[in-house]
């Protein structure tokens, strides 16, 4: 499974070079140059983990990263700062995962970021955390512990988002989840981030899952309350199912009302 790395700079050589390096490695790499459209790129894209260019955005990149922490986005960042104590501690102070000093070793920075996904992927939110097991639905097999999900075309790669919104569904099948719960579930009830992105990430895991996404079996809409998971793929109808209890309630009671009598 290929980590999802988001190099932000515009230094055209070290971009290069970074790109190369981390692509070289197996990670799949996309590139920002506007460090004011941080935060919309990662809603966007959700990648792993972060390399900023800290010295080329001064003070605009320091306040992009504190901006993304405030707003509750835990995705690991290393910064490139100057050789400086000062301007490490100010880095890790802000929020980021690792600071590294200008100019810098390649294979030194690889080293790094591989230090950070494998230090992240123990300290992920519970929503995400990873357990020895796997779950089967339909054809695919969630991997809890590789984080990976199987099917007999192969393996699909889930970024960290994904994951755990998928996990949440697995975990809850054949229960209507609200968006709120949904965000619940994934960051805890005191995150105050809108449910806007629910749907994004619902979209992009549909995009994997279903061979029609406009027509999904397994993450099934709810109207007017939010998403159902049917580990089976068959179409759930909560208002049939709804129905249903409701006769069967009343045939009770007027089987109780004859035997009364």
């Amino acid at each position: 499974m290929n980590a999802q790395i988001l190099v932000v700079g515009d230094d055209v050589e070290l971009v290069e070079v970074l790109t190369t390096l981390l692509e070289r490695a197996g990670m799949a790499v996309s590139v920002l140059r506007d460090v004011s459209l941080l935060a919309q790129k990662i809603e966007q894209t959700s990648p792993d983990l972060v390399v900023l260019d800290q010295i080329r955005f001064g003070t605009e990149g320091l306040d992009a990263l504190s901006k993304l922490r405030a707003a509750g986005n835990e995705v690991p960042v290393i910064l490139t700062a100057r050789p400086t104590d000062v301007d490490r501690i100010i880095g890790l102070e802000m929020g980021a995962d690792d600071c590294i000093g200008k100019p810098f070793n390649p294979r030194e920075l690889l080293a790094r970021v591989r230090a950070v996904l494998r230090r992240c992927n123990t300290c992920l939110p519970a929503a995400a955390r990873e357990e020895d097991r796997a779950i089967v639905f339909g054809p695919f097999t969630l991997d809890l512990r590789l984080r990976t999900l199987e099917m007999d075309s192969g393996a699909f790669f889930l970024s960290a988002a994904e994951f755990a919104l998928l996990k949440v569904f697995v975990e809850n099948p054949m229960r209507t989840l609200t968006r709120v719960r949904l965000l619940e579930l994934l960051h805890g009830s005191e995150d105050e981030r809108t449910d806007r992105g629910v749907d994004v990430q619902v979209w992009r895991l549909r995009r994997i899952l279903e061979a029609d996404p406009s027509a999904p079996r397994f993450i099934q809409t709810v109207r007017s309350h939010g998403y159902v998971f049917v580990p089976d793929g068959a179409r759930h109808s909560p208002v049939r199912k709804t129905m249903a209890r409701v006769s069967n309630r009343r045939a009770s009671l007027a089987s109780a009302q004859r035997d009364s009598v």
